[in-house]
Parts: C-alpha cells; structure tokens; sequence
C-alpha cells in the first residue's frame, strides 16, 4: 500500500505520513518494505513528493499509530487489495499498468515453461510417434529390446499387469483378449520343426503390435523405475 493511500485513507497531510515512514525506517522498525520511492504529483498540480510502497506488514505498523477506526480503515482497504490479487479485474487490469504488466509478464513466464515442456518431450512423442507408425507385429524378445527392457523382466512385468499369461503356469505366453480387443496383442501362427517327433509343428505365437509397442512405451516411460 503507498503512503499516499494511507494518508488518504486516516484523513492526514501526506508528508506527516512520509514522515513517519521515514523516521519508523531509520529505527529500523519497517524491515520488509522497500526503500525504493516514486514521484507523485497531486491532482490539483505542485511539485511532485515522493511516495513510499509498504508491505502488509510494515503498513500495519505505520496504522498502529492511529486510532482505532483509522487502523480499521487501513486493515479493511489491505484485505480488498488482497482480495484484488487473488481475483484480479481484468478490466481494471487493462486500465492500470502496473496490473497489466504483471498479468503480461506471468502469462509470458507460462507460455515460456510450457514451450520448454513440449521442446524436451518432442523426442519423447516422435519415439512413440514412430513405434505407433512402424509396420508389422514384432514378438517378444524383439518387442523388449525395442523398448529397452531385459526379455526376462519384460514378460514378467506383462503377466503381472493383465497382458499375457502362461496356460496352467507353463508354455508359451498367451495375451489376455482385452489386450487384443483393443489392438495392442494379436496372435499370429508359428511353424516350427519339433526334432523329436521328426515334423513341422505350428501354435499360436503371442505378438506386439505397433499400437501396443507405442502404449507399453508410454507406460515405461512414466515408471522406469518400477518397470525395471
């Protein structure tokens, strides 16, 4: 609050108040204020006096000098410019400068952290951009390696979170049909020569797709600790 306001506001002389200020700074009783001033010229013209800004706390200690409805008026006048900060006008705010300027400057500070945001996940969104956009299924042992993670940990984490499980415990890795209902698994026939038996074999070979590969990545990447 300037001094201007509270000599206004306890109906006194305002250099009795800058006075004041002045003499409670050279006590060392107002701390927190600045000591920066700025010119004020009167409405009705003179010569221009100087003008202090006080904190909350420091104006409160300039108000205990008065009388009781004097500190009232100064208590209530704080708590409405409180109240202002926390709800600004935006149409005062674009008659007052000072206001403007300050709305200005923590709209820049937003645009500017958002714009570093989106700078250092770019490669973040062209890496999942690409897993998304790449073509074919891959199987396990190829999925994990694309996404950095050890084979073993891989398919454990996927049977631990609902993707894939192992028939009675055992064989080979199944998905869950919700990961397949919604494209992140598929099932794809595998021929293989069993030497035992001397002949061609084939079974159902669990497979990741891109969309899966794009989604297993998103989630590794907001738990790497816990995935690894």
């Amino acid at each position: 609050m300037s001094s201007r306001e509270i000599a206004d506001l306890c109906e006194a002389r305002h250099n009795q108040v800058v006075e004041t200020i002045g003499r409670l700074f050279e006590k060392g009783v107002l701390r927190e204020s600045r000591k920066t001033t700025r010119p004020y010229a009167p409405n009705g013209g003179g010569r221009p006096t100087q003008v202090y800004d006080l904190t909350k706390r420091d104006t409160l200690v300039v108000a205990s000098g008065y009388n009781d409805e004097l500190r009232a008026r100064i208590i209530d006048r704080w708590q409405e410019l409180e109240a202002q900060v926390a709800r600004p006008d935006p149409v005062a705010a674009l008659s007052d400068p000072a206001a403007l300027r300050h709305l200005l400057l923590g709209y820049s500070e937003r645009v500017i952290a958002l714009e570093h945001r989106v700078e250092a996940d770019a490669p973040k969104v062209a890496a999942l951009d690409r897993l998304e956009a790449s073509e074919g299924s891959v199987n396990v042992r190829i999925a994990a390696k694309m996404l950095n993670v050890p084979e073993r940990k891989f398919t454990k984490w996927l049977q631990a979170h609902g993707w894939a499980f192992r028939q009675n415990g055992v064989g080979t890795l199944q998905a869950y049909h919700a990961k397949r209902e919604a494209g992140y698994l598929e099932h794809r026939p595998h021929t293989y020569h069993d030497q035992q038996r001397d002949e061609d074999r084939t079974v159902p070979q669990m497979m990741v797709t891109p969309k899966g590969l794009a989604k297993l990545a998103s989630l590794f990447g907001k738990a790497q600790g816990e995935l690894l």
